[in-house]
């Protein structure tokens, strides 16, 4: 007979039967066989290690069958434990109280080996197939796990929630959207003067920097485009001072690019509006908003030289108190003509 993989308990109180039990168990190929003499050696040893089977007497002193397998099924480390009740042919009052606490089957004494040999096996069986299905439920939902990660790497954390929810992200407008728009200047060429190493690396340190500078300020990192990096305030959550929020990460941006290791200098823009947002995209899609206000911040970002942050006259009117905000007169924005354009400086107490 060949060895058979599975750990077997077989409690009793009587030397014979446990003797008896545990020669025809190792006959059957079960090699791996121990014994408790009562209940409560049984729920040690339980508590000590795994078992695939437990054989259980009914009639024990000091802890019972019965007590035992309450106990058992009590406990949620052991309840998916089978167990198959030993018992008197003449005592079956009490195992038909055993199979209505969960015992999975039942064992008459004196021991028939055929007997034994098919209850054993069926247990053993339901447990193998349970277990596996235990697994697969559990890579399951690694795996669900795993995607809402993903899901989170892409979609802003409101959209998560509402393609979990109903299976999509329907496009909404927005009417008072705050959009920081910054991109490093002078990034090409860099890039051409530098290995691409080096630079992928200290952007990834800069968009890393940035993706926590928003989500302490209450904005949603948007995306990253190329060496753009675009933030919403007030987009797909409430906020309450959207454009000054966007100011204060816009300027702790500023000052973590001029820190890094390259000490890149930033172009911010920040314009304040309606815009639409939404999902594009089935093999590859992407969170994405459209409209005139994040045209507006990307050119706002190209005006007079890094360091500030240019305002449009939407924004400005919004800024808090404690801002040096300076009028450039209108300046010619493409596609939109001459526009009313404003530079701020980090707030006044702190120049």
């Amino acid at each position: 007979m060949s060895e058979r993989k599975a750990a077997i308990l077989v409690v009793d109180d009587n030397d014979d039967n446990r003797y008896t039990l545990t020669g025809r168990l190792r006959r059957e190929g079960y090699s791996d066989v121990a014994v408790a003499c009562n209940g409560s050696e049984a729920l040690r040893r339980l508590a000590e290690r795994s078992f695939d089977l437990v054989l259980l007497d009914v009639m024990m002193p000091e802890l019972d069958g019965i007590e035992t397998l309450a106990a058992m099924k009590a406990n949620s480390a052991l309840r998916h434990v089978p167990v198959v009740m030993i018992s008197a042919a003449t005592d079956l009052e009490r195992v038909v109280r055993c199979i209505e606490l969960g015992a999975e089957d039942y064992l008459p004494k004196p021991f028939n080996q055929v007997l034994l040999r098919a209850r054993v096996g069926s247990c053993l069986e339901k447990k193998q197939l349970r277990d596996q299905e235990q697994a697969h439920l559990a890579m399951i939902e690694r795996e669900r796990s795993r995607l809402t990660e993903l899901l989170h790497a892409i979609l802003p954390a409101a959209a998560v929630v509402e393609l979990q929810a109903t299976g999509a992200v329907r496009p909404h407008r927005y009417d008072e959207v705050a959009v920081l728009y910054c991109d490093v200047a002078g990034f090409t060429a860099y890039c051409d003067t530098h290995p691409p190493e080096l630079a992928v690396t200290n952007l990834q340190q800069l968009v890393e920097k940035f993706e926590a500078l928003t989500e302490a300020a209450g904005l949603e990192k948007l995306k990253t485009t190329g060496d753009a990096l675009i933030a919403t305030a007030g987009l797909l959550t409430p906020h309450p001072d959207p454009v000054t929020a966007a100011l204060d990460c816009g300027f702790a941006a500023i000052e973590a690019a001029l820190g890094g290791p390259a000490g890149w200098k930033l172009r911010c823009g920040l314009h304040i509006g309606p815009v639409v947002a939404g999902i594009v995209g089935k093999r590859k899609f992407s969170f994405d908003i459209w409209g005139d206000t994040i045209n507006v911040a990307a050119r706002l970002a190209g005006v007079g030289q890094p360091g500030w942050v240019h305002l449009s006259e939407a924004a400005r009117r919004r800024v808090a108190a404690g801002w040096n905000c300076e009028a450039l007169g209108e300046v010619a924005l493409r596609g939109k003509g001459d526009v009313a354009v404003f530079r701020c400086l980090p707030r006044i107490q702190t120049r």
